[in-house]
C-alpha cells in the first residue's frame, strides 16, 4: 500500500518553472501513506512520484517502476494497492515471454499493461489504483479497482493532467487551485449527510475522481473514460444448499487471498457477524491477531451489555473462542472530542468527518498500527447480504438510507439563501433516480425483487464508497492498510445475484452469511442482531462540542461566512436537551470550519 502522484503533458514541456520541486511538494503530502520510502521519476513530459508502505516483496517492488528496452524507457508505473492474483498473472505473462526481476505485484501490473494495454485493469483481482505513462505514445493511463477501495484523483486541463491518491496531493501543485463552488458544497454536505458518494465528483471544482471500475486515457489531443466492470444481473440457478456451500467456499478463498502479506496482519473485531466471520476464517498457520475498540460502555454486566447490543462481551466471547492474540483499545470521551483529533480526521479525509465515528476509528487504527501493517475489515457485508434495516425500504425517489442514518438536516445550519440554492433534497432525489437507472434487471423479475436489488445496488455504489474512503484515509493516515475480503469480485458478483427471498430465507437479515458460517462461530454471535458501529454515550462528549462551537462563534472562523449564526445559537440551546441532532450539528459546524481553514479554497457560491 502506498501513495502515488504525478503530472504529465501529452504535448510540450511540463508546466511550471521547477517541475521537480512541484513534484516533491506533491509527494510530501502523502508521506503517511508510504512511511517506508519515497522516490520520483522524471522524463520528457512526465513527472511521477511514489511513497511506499512495504507489504509484499519488501526488498523489491520499488517505484516508480520503469520498463526499458535497449536502455531507453518504454513505460513507467506508480501503483498502490494489492493484486491478489499476481502469482497467476505472473505465470501467464512469463509464458508470453515477459521476464521478471522482482517478486512484487507491482511488476506484474506493469507487465500486464505492456501485454494488454488499457484492458489490463480487467485482468487484475484486488484493490488498486495505478498510473502508467507510456513514453512511446505520450499517453497516460489511470485505473481504479472495481469497488473503489483505493482512491485516485485527477485534474485535466488541455494536454496537462495532474493526479494523486488524495485531493491534497493534486492540490499541492501550484497550477491546481482549490475552488469551492455550489456543486462542490453539495458534494461536501452529501458525503456527510446522508452519506452519499457521487462517482467521479469531489468538492473541488475541476478536481475529479476516477470512478470505481473505470480507466481513463489521456493522449495527445484526446481523452476518454471507459468502464471495464459493473455489477450486472445474472440468473442464479443454484438451490439453497448449493448457494450456502458456494458462499462458504468463496468467502474462505477471499479471506485467504486477502491475508497474503510479508508483514503482520490483524483483523478488526467487533464481535458482530461480519468481522467474526473474517477472523474465524483467517485462522491458519500464523497466530491470529485481533483488535477491538471500546468506549467503556461495557462496564455493566455482560448479560446487560449483550441485551443492549454492546460489543465488548461479544468481542470477549470471540477472543476466547478463537484463541487470538487480542488487543482492546479503550477510548475516552475526552479523546474523541479533542480538537487535535478532529483536525487530524479532516486533514486525513479532505472531507467533512462523521464525528466520533471517525475519531474512534482513527484512534483504533493508530493502535493497530503499533503492531501491524495490514488489517482485515468487514466492510461490504451488509450491502451484499442485506444487513441494514433500510435494505427493504422503498426506493422510488431517493436513497433508502437517506432518513435512516439519522444525521438530521444539516443544511438548516447554513445561510438560508445558500441552503435554498443548494436545494439538496431535490438534488439528492435526482441522483437517486439516475443511479437506479444504471441497473438493469432480469426478465421476469417481480416488483419486489427489482426494488430490493436496486436498494442493494445503491448501497454498494453510493453508500459503501463513503465508508471505503473513510477507512482508506484514516488507515493510511497512520500507514495501516485496510483490506476488505467481502468485496472480493467473485464473492460479490455471486452474492449480489442471489434472489432476495434466498438472502432472507430464515426471515432474518444476512441469512446466507449466517448459514455459511454456522459451525465456525458461537451461536451467540451467529444469532446476534446487527448493532451499528459504537458511538460514545457520555454526555461529556456533547458538552465538549458545545464549548468548542461557542468558542468558534466568539473567536470567528471561515465557516461563519456560510452559516446562519442564529441557527447555530439555537443549536447550542437545543444541545442542552436529549435530542440527537444537536450533537451531529455541532460536529458539522466544527468540521466545516476546519475543512475551510485547511484548504483555504476560493469560494464561488
Amino acid at each position: 500500500m502506498c501513495g502515488l502522484v504525478g503530472f504529465v503533458s501529452s504535448r510540450g514541456p511540463l508546466p511550471g518553472d521547477n517541475p521537480e520541486l512541484d513534484l516533491k511538494a506533491m509527494v510530501e503530502t502523502l508521506a503517511a501513506r508510504g512511511p517506508d520510502g519515497e522516490a520520483t521519476w522524471m522524463h520528457d513530459g512526465a513527472a511521477l512520484g511514489h511513497t511506499r508502505l512495504s507489504v509484499v516483496d519488501l526488498a523489491g517492488g520499488r517505484q516508480p517502476m520503469v520498463h526499458e528496452a535497449d536502455g531507453e524507457p518504454v513505460a513507467a508505473l506508480v501503483f498502490t494497492g494489492e493484486i491478489y492474483n499476481h502469482r497467476e498473472l505472473r505465470a501467464e505473462l512469463a509464458a508470453r515471454g515477459h521476464r521478471f526481476r522482482t517478486s512484487s505485484d507491482t511488476e506484474v501490473v506493469l507487465a500486464a499493461y505492456l501485454a494488454w494495454g488499457r484492458h489490463c485493469a480487467g485482468r487484475l483481482e484486488g484493490m488498486f489504483a495505478f498510473a502508467v505513462w507510456d513514453v512511446r505514445t505520450r499517453t497516460l493511463l489511470l485505473g481504479r479497482d472495481r469497488f473503489g477501495v483505493k482512491p485516485l484523483y485527477y485534474r485535466h486541463d488541455g494536454d496537462l493532467v495532474w493526479f494523486g491518491s488524495e485531493p491534497k496531493a493534486v492540490l499541492a501543485h501550484p497550477h491546481v487551485p482549490a475552488v469551492l463552488d455550489l456543486d462542490g458544497l453539495r458534494e461536501l454536505v452529501l458525503a456527510a449527510h446522508p452519506m452519499i458518494s457521487t462517482p467521479g465528483r469531489t468538492p473541488f471544482h475541476g478536481l475529479r475522481e476516477v470512478p470505481p471500475g473505470h480507466t481513463a486515457v489521456f493522449s495527445p489531443g484526446r481523452h476518454s473514460m471507459e468502464q471495464y466492470w459493473s455489477l450486472s444481473p445474472r440468473e442464479h440457478l443454484d438451490d439453497l444448499p448449493t448457494t450456502v456451500s458456494r458462499i462458504r467456499e468463496l468467502l474462505e478463498e477471499a479471506v485467504r487471498s486477502h491475508s497474503q502479506a510479508d508483514v503482520p496482519v490483524c483483523t478488526l473485531l467487533s464481535g458482530g457477524l461480519d468481522s467474526s466471520a473474517i477472523a474465524a476464517l483467517g485462522r491458519g498457520e500464523r497466530q491470529l491477531r485481533t483488535v477491538s475498540v471500546d468506549f467503556g460502555a461495557s462496564q455493566s454486566s455482560d448479560e446487560d451489555a449483550m441485551r443492549r447490543g454492546w460489543d465488548a462481551p461479544y468481542v470477549a466471547l470471540m477472543r476466547e473462542y478463537l484463541g487470538s492474540d487480542h488487543r482492546e483499545v479503550t477510548i475516552t470521551p475526552a479523546e474523541l472530542a479533542a480538537p487535535e483529533h478532529r483536525r487530524d480526521v479532516i486533514g486525513a479525509r479532505d472531507a467533512l468527518g462523521l464525528g466520533d465515528f471517525d475519531a474512534s476509528l482513527m484512534l483504533l487504527f493508530r493502535a493497530a498500527r503499533e503492531q501491524h501493517t495490514v488489517a482485515l475489515a468487514g466492510d461490504g457485508s451488509d450491502e451484499l447480504f442485506g444487513g441494514y434495516r433500510w435494505s427493504v425500504a422503498a426506493t422510488k425517489a431517493s436513497f433508502p438510507w437517506s432518513d435512516a442514518v439519522g444525521r438530521g438536516d444539516l443544511t438548516r445550519l447554513l445561510d438560508a439563501g445558500l441552503s435554498a440554492d443548494l436545494d439538496l433534497a431535490v438534488h439528492r432525489d435526482e441522483l437517486a433516480r439516475a443511479a437506479a437507472g444504471e441497473l438493469s434487471h432480469l426478465p421476469g423479475a417481480d416488483a419486489q425483487e427489482r426494488r430490493l436489488r436496486t436498494a442493494s445496488y445503491l448501497s454498494l455504489t453510493r453508500f459503501l464508497p463513503v465508508l471505503l474512503e473513510r477507512a482508506d484515509r484514516l488507515g493510511m493516515s497512520c500507514g495501516l492498510e485496510i483490506r476488505v475480503p467481502f468485496l472480493d469480485r467473485r464473492l460479490a458478483e455471486y452474492v449480489f445475484n442471489v434472489p432476495w427471498t434466498m438472502k432472507t430465507f430464515d426471515g432474518r437479515e444476512k441469512s446466507l452469511l449466517r448459514a455459511a458460517t454456522r459451525g465456525r462461530l458461537p451461536d451467540a454471535v451467529l444469532d446476534r442482531t446487527k448493532s451499528p458501529y459504537p458511538v460514545v454515550r457520555d454526555p461529556a462528549y456533547r458538552a465538549a462540542l458545545t464549548g468548542q462551537v461557542r468558542n468558534l462563534l466568539d473567536a470567528g472562523g471561515p465557516a461563519l461566512a456560510l452559516l446562519d449564526r442564529q441557527a447555530v445559537r439555537s443549536l447550542l440551546v437545543e444541545a442542552e436537551g436529549d435530542s440527537r441532532f444537536p450533537r451531529e450539528g455541532l460536529e458539522f459546524v466544527l468540521d466545516l470550519n476546519l475543512w475551510l481553514h485547511r484548504h483555504e479554497p476560493s469560494v464561488r457560491l
